[in-house]
């Protein structure tokens, strides 16, 4: 059975596997080259979820950018965003993320479509893994910190609400502590939403993995706290934008800590507890006033029209 994660949120696959030869990464020789799905299979997938009560779903690809390049006719990730925007009826799915972007073919229409497609939600997940260009080179990532940040100008001029997030790596082969300093510079210039942090661990298969220049575990362990403290600070600021203002948060489930509260995500994909009944709000899209920040959620009231 294809695992769902939730029973308002589904995951779906658009492209399975990887063409890229990243040098920490075992998917390309796991999960093979890449290969799409026809646009047609995946609405078809959206519509029999949204006939099961489903309002809102993930496209999964490694690289989903690259969807559509090994198809006759080529097709692009763009083009399968405007299809299932136009073609998936109201009161069917009204929420499209996806993961993950790859900020070497990240292209200008995926933000012309987040920023003007109703069903498309308003938030970028661009892994940048590193802010120093040489290490970037060892991972074989295909991008600088420059043309990085470039992808980030073009996101906060056409779409200035989105939430961007991202992916880091620290302590890979070789970085210096001045290397890293510019991970920590990069991360100043976004204020990542979210960041997902990681400390570099060889993967077997994987070129970096046989590399001498390896990094001692207790500077990694010291990198990673630095970032982790850094990215918390900077969810903070991210959610406190929001107080003060109404938003629409699509309710997911009942909040585990308290019985009295239903937890929901904005579009932007903050974490939203505001009190409520799940029976009867699961599953709807509910207009709420943000009262409360947290690092990583926000707490709400039911707004009053």
């Amino acid at each position: 059975p294809i695992k769902r994660g939730h029973s308002i949120r589904a995951w779906v696959n658009v492209i399975y596997g990887c063409n890229e030869h990243c040098t920490y990464c075992v998917v390309p020789s796991v999960r093979g080259v890449e290969q799409s799905r026809s646009m047609e299979a995946i609405l078809q997938e959206c519509l029999q979820l949204a006939a099961t009560g489903y309002k809102e779903v993930t496209l999964l690809g490694q690289n989903i950018d690259a969807y559509g390049r090994d198809m006759t006719p080529r097709r692009t990730f763009a083009d399968l965003l405007h299809y299932l925007n136009d073609n998936l009826p109201n009161n069917t799915i009204s929420r499209i993320r996806y993961v993950t972007s790859h900020p070497r073919y990240f292209s200008d229409r995926v933000i012309d479509a987040v920023a003007d497609l109703a069903k498309v939600c308003e938030c970028f997940h661009v892994p940048f893994q590193a802010g120093d260009d040489q290490v970037l080179r060892d991972m074989r990532r295909g991008y600088t910190y420059d043309s990085y940040m470039n992808i980030i100008r073009k996101i906060r001029a056409k779409a200035p609400d989105a939430s961007i997030c991202g992916d880091v790596i620290v302590g890979f082969p070789g970085e210096t502590e001045e290397a890293f300093q510019r991970t920590l510079d990069l991360m100043e210039e976004v204020k990542f939403d979210n960041l997902n942090t990681f400390a570099y661990s060889p993967r077997p298969n994987t070129e970096a993995a046989n590399w001498e220049n390896q990094v001692p575990p207790d500077v990694q362990s010291d990198r990673l706290q630095r970032v982790q403290a850094l990215a918390a600070k900077h969810a903070l600021e991210r959610s406190e934008r929001y107080v003060g203002r109404v938003v629409d948060v699509l309710v997911e489930d009942r909040n585990p800590k308290n019985r009295n509260e239903v937890m929901g995500r904005t579009r932007q994909g903050r974490q939203v507890f505001f009190e409520g009944d799940v029976d009867e709000l699961k599953g709807e899209e509910v207009m709420v006033e943000i009262v409360e920040a947290r690092t990583w959620s926000l707490v709400g009231k039911i707004a009053t029209s």
